[in-house]
């Protein structure tokens, strides 16, 4: 498919906001000063833990639905696969919907993460030990039920996910450079959708795990190249297997790559914690992360973090805080 036919315009972007801001408003961005002084230069920090469901995905999942809505096409049940953040997205759009959904996690998924999903009305199934498995299991299950299956990268999903860029970007117009984690690619390439539909000249770059590098692979390689998932602290940039279509987005996209150990991703959750008594599961603290491995090379410029989800299990970020 077409790079132009996968990514949202302005005007489709636009319209996904209304839909979006039926059930909460905009995030907001501030510049701390704390984690500016900790990067030697100006740190804007877009809040995405601030939705109703604490991480950005629910934009994503509102659109999605709209779009089956508006097409007559609103399925008897969804069926879809997740870590958490995508599940709780699911689920608050099918909820409002009067859709049944049922949510296949990995075995060992975060406990707080699936308490929010039924909390939402949503029947979990704990199938496999990663989220590839659970994503084979789920599009298995959907076929055989003959039930609609909610991917994790589709172009209705970018829409909505889109909205938090394009706030960001309009309200920080001089950010020079955006650090975006990467889990199946929803976040990045709304990104590249935000600033090419805006013609902002920021530079994205993109952030995965150096317990799961399947895109760094990828994009090096120019094809998908699956890769082991080791991370225990950044579930949700856990991916096995890049997205073909979020791949074709990205390349000649983004700028480069980092990748953040655990104890990188453990470092920036107390340091925004500390700096702004926020807090933020492990793929909400990459992009602090990403930016401060590369903070000799920032002065002068105006830097873009997004604190994605803020979705950890207490015991998770009690131990965090102590090391």
């Amino acid at each position: 498919m077409a790079l132009n036919a996968l990514l949202p315009t302005l005007s489709e972007i636009e319209a996904a906001a209304l839909v979006v801001y039926r059930e909460f408003g905009p995030t907001p961005q501030y510049r701390w000063g704390q984690l500016s002084d900790l990067l030697g230069t100006t740190c804007w920090v877009k809040h995405e833990n601030h939705t109703p469901v604490g991480a950005f995905k629910i934009r994503g999942g509102l659109t999605y639905f709209d779009q089956l809505a508006q097409r007559g096409a609103l399925p008897a049940e969804v069926i879809s696969a997740t870590r958490g953040n995508h599940g709780q997205s699911i689920g608050w759009a099918a909820r409002a919907h009067g859709v049944p959904c049922t949510i296949v996690v990995p075995h060992g998924n975060s406990v707080e993460k699936n308490a929010a999903m039924r909390a939402l009305g949503v029947t979990l199934i704990e199938h496999g030990t990663d989220f590839q498995e659970s994503r084979e299991f789920a599009m298995d299950l959907a076929k055989e039920r003959g039930s609609h299956m909610v991917p994790s990268f589709h172009p209705d999903l970018l829409r909505g996910v889109a909205t938090y860029w394009w706030e960001l970007l309009k309200a920080a117009p001089d950010i020079n450079v955006i650090y975006v984690p990467i889990g199946q690619g929803s976040g990045v390439c709304s990104a590249v959708a935000a600033k090419r539909a805006l013609g902002h000249k920021t530079r994205i770059v993109g952030v995965v795990s150096a317990h799961a590098t399947t895109y760094a692979d990828s994009l090096k390689a120019g094809k998908v190249v699956e890769a082991p998932v080791t991370t225990q602290l950044a579930d949700g940039m856990a991916c096995r297997v890049a997205d073909p279509e979020a791949l074709q987005i990205l390349m000649g996209e983004i700028d480069h790559i980092v990748q953040v150990t655990d104890a990188e991703v453990a470092q920036a959750m107390r340091q925004i914690f500390a700096c702004t008594h926020n807090v933020a599961e492990g793929a909400g603290a990459a992009s602090f992360a990403a930016a401060m491995q590369e903070r000799d090379s920032l002065h002068g410029q105006t830097v873009g973090i997004t604190l994605c989800g803020g979705n950890v299990d207490s015991a998770v970020f009690a131990e965090v805080l102590r090391n």
